[in-house]
């Protein structure tokens, strides 16, 4: 596999330094991108540089994950418009191991292929270093002036920026810089990558390895994924779309793929899968015969929710996904965790009884018009049940006077009241 072609026809390429598919041809070689432990989970936007590095490995290269221990603690201004709050290294330790474990999904880190891949944190490199050594190894091969030309810093220096920029902030290339350095002359690692506002750090590393190794080293950039409207990628109304489980539900995760426009959906299937570009070109040609179908999300969600999490994680949710559907049922319901369950019935309306009631056991009326007001009345309930729309738990109801107690929880919490095809509710017991 040839590394750049994959990427173009991907769309995967923003900025490519001169000589870089030269050395990529000529030899088999180590690259790297640095992620920012500032949480601890990588999210969606992340995907695009996980994915470079996972191009890289298969086209027999060896990939370099960096864990900014050390960048992390100052902040990277680019894009940026204020300085963010600085971690302590507990924090960081613990955020690069989840990052680690996250990465370990997508990269062989483990077998004894001469291109398995590497995880390195700078933290422990740049915390050998004092100040006056590093200004005096480090910061008398950079001029002012270079630094000063690069879009992050002009931007934040600007007089439309209201609080300008720190010398912390400032000094980040240099640091970013060091990295590269370094790991060219421990790790023979003569390319980094990253997104398109990388540019400017990147390339000061190679200008650093240079002047003062006198050493080649190259840059390659990916664009910054929007969508078709031109939104920020990645983003929902309730925040990041997260690789860990507890902070985005796999059935979250999925829904996020399943419901994006066709139009972005033909963009993300080429960047976020490593499916081939003929099997990529049928699923489109199959998608547009019948677009109603949705099979571009559906293939989509299936690639990267497997990819990020398990194939029974998939499963459950595109089972989890069908009980909206009315194609559910009881058994179903009970496999659900509490997370997904919740997720599923997002702003779903909640009544809260107490435990006592299902204890001694309760009927339907009661259940729904007594103890709360899913129903109006008692005849209005009976003529739903009558008319065989009224289900409980994807049971459906045939008597007003069907026994309920806690055995009939689910999660041993709640009840899941469906009237008609599409109104649901939820008892919550407590």
């Amino acid at each position: 596999m040839n590394f750049v072609e994959e990427l173009k026809w991907r769309g995967m390429i923003h900025d490519i330094m001169p000589g870089t598919v030269e050395l990529l041809d000529k030899e088999k070689t180590s690259g790297y991108i640095g992620f920012d432990p500032t949480a601890d989970s990588l999210h969606i936007g992340h995907m695009v540089q996980v994915m470079l590095l996972v191009h890289f490995q298969r086209a027999g290269h060896t990939p370099i994950a960096l864990v900014g221990g050390a960048t992390g603690m100052i902040g990277d201004p680019s894009g940026k418009s204020e300085e963010r709050n600085l971690l302590d290294e507990d924090s960081l330790r613990k955020n690069q191991e989840a990052i680690k474990k996250q990465l370990s999904k997508f990269l062989d880190f483990q077998s004894g292929n001469k291109n398995r891949a590497i995880m390195v944190n700078n933290y422990d490199w740049m915390k050998e270093y004092s100040f006056l050594g590093f200004i005096r190894d480090i910061g008398k091969h950079i001029t002012v002036n270079y630094m000063m030309s690069k879009d992050s810093v002009k931007k934040r220096i600007s007089s439309e920026a209201k609080e300008g920029m720190s010398f912390t902030e400032f000094s980040y290339q240099l640091v970013q810089g060091t990295d590269f350095l370094y790991l060219y002359n421990n790790f023979n690692c003569k390319l980094q990558m990253g997104g398109s506002d990388q540019w400017g750090n990147i390339v000061t590393g190679t200008e650093l390895i240079r002047r003062k190794s006198g050493g080649e080293a190259f840059a390659l950039t990916c664009p910054l994924i929007t969508k078709s409207d031109g939104t920020k990628f990645g983003k929902t109304e309730s925040g990041n779309v997260w690789l860990d489980p507890d902070k985005t539900t796999p059935y979250q995760f999925y829904q996020f793929w399943l419901n994006v426009s066709d139009e972005d959906a033909a963009k993300y299937i080429k960047i976020f899968t490593i499916l081939g570009q003929k099997e990529i070109e049928d699923i489109v040609s199959e998608h547009i015969r019948a677009p109603h179908e949705r099979l571009l999300q559906k293939r989509l969600a299936e690639e990267v929710t497997v990819m990020v999490h398990s194939r029974n994680d998939y499963e459950g949710a595109v089972e989890a996904s069908q009980i909206l559907f009315g194609k559910g049922t009881t058994e179903s319901l009970k496999k659900m965790n509490e997370s997904t369950f919740l997720s599923v019935f997002e702003g779903v309306p909640v009544f809260d009884v107490k435990t006592d009631i299902l204890q001694k056991g309760v009927t339907a009326t009661d259940l729904c018009t007594v103890h709360t007001t899913v129903f109006p009345s008692k005849g209005e309930l009976r003529r739903l049940i009558d008319g065989g729309g009224f289900s409980i738990n994807k049971v459906k109801i045939d008597s007003a006077d069907s026994i309920f107690n806690s055995g009939s929880l689910l999660n041993g919490k709640y009840l899941l009241i469906q009237k008609g095809k599409k109104n649901y509710y939820l008892i919550r017991v407590n």
